[in-house]
Parts: structure tokens; sequence; C-alpha cells
């Protein structure tokens, strides 16, 4: 608000009834209140107290100031508290982002944090749009690959994800398994549809095998998995997730190359909120449970 100390001052000199007063309050020497006073009446073209030896009584308008300034330093001390509330509560809403295909791992941690803090809304934000932590997108965001370089934002090392080739067991059945890398041209895969994806094995996959033998391909790592277990092809997915996906086999133990690690990313000035801390802690103790192999 334009002039908000004058108000402020005003309002405190109506309060209190004394220049020395709303000076002492305010923290300033009694001029600064002289002058701010001289200065919205001569604004406001009007005479908002009445001075005399006891102090300054407030005209009309001046009771009007009052009450609105009343009203506006109201609502800036309820708006204070809920803003310092969101800073040491769990509650309001916790948004969290990563890649889609990290739902299956995150999803039952985001529910069990939830249900801890039933005055919390989770939302879970995923796809390959990389969210702004310092606009604001997301309080805490998962990501894989290199390690982020934003500024302002706080990164930590989370989890390697292990990821391998997999086929199904139909596929197997009418197809077998490669005897090697020189039999890959003679299979079927599973890729995905981007030729700049990130991802290590996928690139791998795209350096190794021909491209008329990726005969599966989508942007959507869901269709992929489903994809392979359906039998379109042999396919990469991650040893955790292929835990849960009975059916498959495993054609070829991890190796180092594909592996995927995880990063948590905050915003420097969130980092330390109650409510960030509350599910770094919470994420990093169910992690510790997940099979790295």
């Amino acid at each position: 608000m334009e002039n908000w100390d004058e108000v402020r001052t005003a309002y405190n000199v109506a309060r209190i009834g004394t220049v020395s007063g709303a000076a002492e309050v305010l923290g300033v020497h009694h001029a600064t209140v002289i002058r701010h006073i001289d200065a919205l009446e001569e604004r406001l073209g009007v005479k908002l107290f009445q001075r005399h030896a006891r102090g300054y009584t407030p005209t009309e308008a001046g009771e009007d100031l009052l009450r609105v300034a009343q009203a506006t330093d109201d609502q800036f001390n309820q708006l204070a508290g809920r803003i310092k509330g969101q800073g040491n509560d769990v509650s309001g809403e916790l948004v969290v982002t990563s890649v889609g295909g990290l739902s299956h791992l995150l999803v039952p941690v985001l529910a069990a944090f939830q249900e801890m803090y039933p005055a919390l809304v989770v939302r879970y934000l995923t796809g390959d749009r990389l969210f702004r932590l310092e606009y604001g997108e997301a309080h805490v965001a998962i990501r894989a690959g290199a390690v982020p370089d934003q500024p302002d934002n706080v990164v930590q090392p989370f989890f390697q994800q292990q990821f391998t080739l997999y086929a199904s067991e139909s596929y197997v059945a009418r197809h077998g398994l490669p005897k090697g890398p020189e039999d890959l041209p003679h299979h079927r895969f599973v890729g995905a549809d981007d030729p700049k994806t990130r991802a290590p094995f996928l690139r791998w996959l795209q350096d190794n095998v021909p491209g008329e033998a990726i005969v599966f391909r989508s942007g959507d790592v869901h269709a992929q998995r489903n994809a392979i277990l359906a039998g379109a092809g042999i396919g990469f997915t991650s040893v955790l997730q292929a835990a849960e996906m009975p059916g498959l086999i495993q054609v070829t133990p991890p190796r180092p190359e594909w592996a995927a690690p995880l990063w948590l990313v905050t915003h420097m000035d969130l980092h330390r909120t109650t409510k960030v801390q509350a599910f770094l802690n919470h994420l990093k103790e169910r992690a510790a449970a997940w099979p790295v192999t």
C-alpha cells in the first residue's frame, strides 16, 4: 500500500493519543511522527487531528482513518500468522514433482505421509517438464539423471535405480531369449519415442539395437512397461518395478551404466520449513527399505 508508513503512524497517534507515545511504539523520532501526520493531511486535504496540550484527538476524518487502519492492521497480523503457520506446521499443500515413471515408488510414500498429517493436501505432479522450484511450482522435486544445477536449490543424492532388460513369458515362448549381443538384431524391442532421451539405458538401446528392431515405441513409460508385459518386445524397466509385475523374465543382469541416479531437490527458501523436512525424512526412511538390486 502506498504511503502505508504514514497511515500506520496516524493510526498509532489516534490509538495512543500522543506523538511521543506513537514514536515510542513505532521506534522512530517524534519529529518523524509529526512529519508523517502533516504529509498525510496535506495529501488527503483534511485535518485528521485536533492538536491540544494533552495530545492529539482524531477528527471525524481521523476516526474514519482509524477504523480502516485498524481493520488493515488486523488483516496483516492474521496474514502473518497464517504464513508463519505454513512454515511451522505440516498442513496446507505439499507439492511434489517427479517423472511419471517413479509413481509406483512415490505414490505409496505420499499416501502414507498424508495419512500421518490429515490436514495436509498432497499434490503429485508428473511429466517431462521441469517444474520451477524458484517460482513456487513445487516444494520437493525428485529428479533423475545428471546432478541438477539450477541456482538457489538444495540438491541431495537420493537413490540409485537399477534398470535392465526384461521380456514377458509369452514373448520368450514365441521368440526365445537373445544368446548374446550378436543376437540382438534378431529380436523385437520396446523403446522410447524420443531420439534425445536422457535415460542412460534407453540411449544404450538406441546405440546397440538397430532402429528397425525397436518395433514398439512410446513416450509414456507406463505404456512401455505394458507393451513389454503384453509381449510386444524386450525392453527396459527398473528392477523394483519388475518385481511387482508377474510374468516378466530378466534377460540380463543390471549393468552399472544403465543405472539412473535420483536426486532430491528443494529451494533454499523452503528447504528448512517443517513441512518439507518432515516429508524428506519420511521419504528417506521409506526409501531405505527399497531393494537396490
